[in-house]
């Protein structure tokens, strides 16, 4: 695996690869300096310390974040991700990257994003459960149906946001379905919220594959993680014919070049909890992993993990970023010089984002829709997002991702005119 020793200086800092290519599509623009000022900067940090009584009667504090980058086009909308490494510049940056996805697919949230320094595999479900509901108390000013809305993201599942829902409901004195999303069904989500995301970045590597005259059927493919959006993303290329020839998780990476049974390493997974003893592909390593042959490569883990130093050994004709910025700017730049086609973060992935704007209306009309109505409009707005993406690569003569970030920079600016300065 990639570590921080591996990159180059400033490489694997997730905030100033955000800026940086903010900045880059910003002058392009020609953005006026004074909202290049406003968008360059988090509008809120909340940092919480959140002491929590563990199983064995001991005391630990843990540290939590929430982040609102920018809120002018409506509630903050972001996940919470619970994971050993979370920081604070990692937080900004997912802050950021909301705000833009969000406004990439034109729905009316601005960007946020939390986290707690944690590792849930080492907590039982009671602490866990504990350091949540403790975690909501403390950031209980921020929250709320009109002003900022969780969503899960890594190791946070619909159950941590059924316990936020449950504290935030308890303080207001009355139950507050739409104050998160990705929910159980039962307590208000949206039919089809757990699977859209992975459902996304398939229709994101159809369209992309177009761009490069390449077929589905036999296309080789390989998913960088196995959970809930690298493991339907590939379930969805297994479907239509592509031969998914590597899949990994947290154990390694998994390899069979006459391509892998997908519902049998799936099935592996809901009893193993791993890939671990999978016999279905052959074990390699995960610096390996990335660099075997294919044609699409969707990398679905954590970020900095195309770089500078394996971007130009990579074999596939099409990167479709299935997590939040796994390619550095210097990895853009190889990827690019390449011809390689990466289609973004905040386009690729904001199926779940989209499906999570669906769950907050229903909650809020108490109208629910079918699965198949969920996945239709979904379809339709990535659709029409990847479209106007388009028009600014031909327009601008740039890639994807900066298209992207113009795009986005252009919504939420305009916004800003209109607003105004509160003075």
């Amino acid at each position: 695996m990639t570590t921080a020793k591996d990159l180059m200086p400033g490489e694997g800092n997730p905030f100033l690869a955000m800026s940086r290519r903010f900045e880059a599509a910003a002058q392009l623009m020609k953005l006026d300096p004074g909202l290049f000022e406003i968008l360059r900067h988090p509008a809120k940090e909340v940092t919480v310390y959140l002491p929590v009584q563990l199983d064995d009667g001991t005391i630990k504090v843990f540290v939590g974040y929430r982040v609102h980058h920018n809120i002018a086009r409506g509630p903050g909308k972001g996940g919470i991700r619970y994971a050993p490494d979370v920081h604070i510049d990692e937080v900004r940056a997912l802050a950021a990257w909301m705000t833009w996805k969000c406004s990439v697919v034109d729905i009316p949230f601005g960007g946020a994003k939390g986290g707690i320094a944690c590792d849930p595999r080492k907590m039982s479900r009671g602490e866990l459960e504990r350091l949540t509901r403790r975690y909501t108390a403390s950031i209980i000013e921020v929250l709320g149906p009109e002003s900022d809305i969780p969503a899960p993201d890594v190791n946070t599942d619909e159950q941590v946001m059924a316990w936020i829902m449950d504290t935030y409901s308890m303080h207001a004195g009355n139950t507050v379905t739409s104050v998160v999303t990705g929910k159980p069904v039962a307590l208000g989500g949206s039919k089809g919220r757990k699977d859209s995301t992975g459902v996304g970045v398939h229709l994101m590597t159809l369209r992309s594959m177009a761009l490069r005259d390449l077929k589905p059927q036999g296309a080789r493919v390989l998913v960088q993680g196995f959970g809930n959006v690298g493991g339907v993303a590939a379930r969805e290329c297994h479907a239509t014919g592509m031969k998914v020839v590597g899949i990994s998780d947290v154990t390694g990476g998994y390899h069979n070049q006459n391509g892998i049974d997908i519902p049998s390493a799936l099935e592996h997974v809901a009893r193993h909890k791993t890939l671990a003893g999978f016999k279905g592909a052959d074990p390699v390593g995960n610096d390996e992993f990335l660099e075997l042959p294919c044609e699409v490569l969707i990398p679905a883990a954590l970020e900095n993990q195309i770089t500078s130093r394996n971007a130009a050994r990579l074999q596939a004709r099409v990167v479709v970023e299935g997590a939040n910025g796994p390619t550095t700017v210097e990895a853009d730049r190889i990827l690019e010089e390449r011809d390689v086609l990466v289609v973004p973060d905040i386009l690729a992935n904001a199926g779940g984002v989209t499906v999570s704007y669906f769950e907050w209306v229903q909650d809020r009309v108490g109208y629910f829709w079918t699965e198949q109505r969920v996945k239709r409009r979904m379809k339709k707005i990535m659709n029409r997002a990847f479209e106007e993406i388009g028009g600014f690569m031909e327009k601008y003569r740039v890639g994807m991702r900066i298209a992207a970030y113009m795009l986005a920079i252009h919504r939420v600016a305009e916004v800003h005119k209109m607003r105004g300065i509160y003075a």
